[in-house]
């Protein structure tokens, strides 16, 4: 039977699913992800491969997990920044940018944005729908108080500016030292596209 590596069944998990995101980190700064397999995963993390089967039953479901989990920290942090109405539209977007932007330089998060990666499902309901709903409040937050322009189908337009998001994030990906420039370039178009 295996050992429980904490006080409770609960705890034992969280710190199975951290040492889970931790070895995967550290084989994405070793090796491309196609490389890597879940035995691999398993084996950096301390666990019997049929001991990792118990937490996703392939590679794809693993990072789906794993970026869940990881992304709520985030989550949080954008719900609470949405949720100053007392605060400018324009300056809780640029909070929500910083944050989310933040968030996509975990290695296993930067994932989701690589084309090789087909294999790892949009989770409907998951954590970043979560952000785009707080996007969306924050610019109807912004067109109602006059601070940005009328743009019509607010959950289009918060799709289409996802875009430049994701170019940021990717752009942090390749070059992590451009953090301020980029985070500073990223909500500065994405207001200059409501305003």
């Amino acid at each position: 039977m295996p050992r429980i590596r904490g006080a409770s069944i609960g705890e034992h998990h969280e710190l199975v699913w951290a040492e889970l995101a931790g070895a995967l980190r550290e084989l994405l700064r070793e090796h491309d992800y196609d490389s890597i397999t879940m035995g691999h995963i398993g084996a950096r993390a301390g666990l019997a491969r049929n001991t990792l089967y118990n937490y996703a039953r392939d590679r794809g479901a693993l990072v789906a997990a794993l970026t869940g989990r990881i992304a709520l920290p985030a989550v949080a942090e954008v719900a609470a920044i949405g949720a100053r109405t007392t605060d400018p539209a324009a300056h809780r977007l640029r909070e929500i940018v910083g944050v989310v932007l933040a968030a996509l330089t975990d290695p296993v998060l930067q994932l989701m944005f690589r084309p090789a990666v087909a294999e790892t499902p949009k989770v409907p309901g998951g954590p970043f729908d979560a952000i785009v709903a707080q996007v969306e409040n924050v610019v109807r937050d912004g067109i109602a108080g006059g601070e940005f322009r009328d743009v019509g189908d607010v959950p289009l337009t918060v799709e289409l500016l996802s875009g430049v998001m994701r170019a940021g994030a990717e752009r942090l990906g390749r070059d992590p030292s451009t953090a301020a420039a980029t985070t500073r370039a990223t909500a500065d178009i994405i207001l200059g596209s409501l305003t």
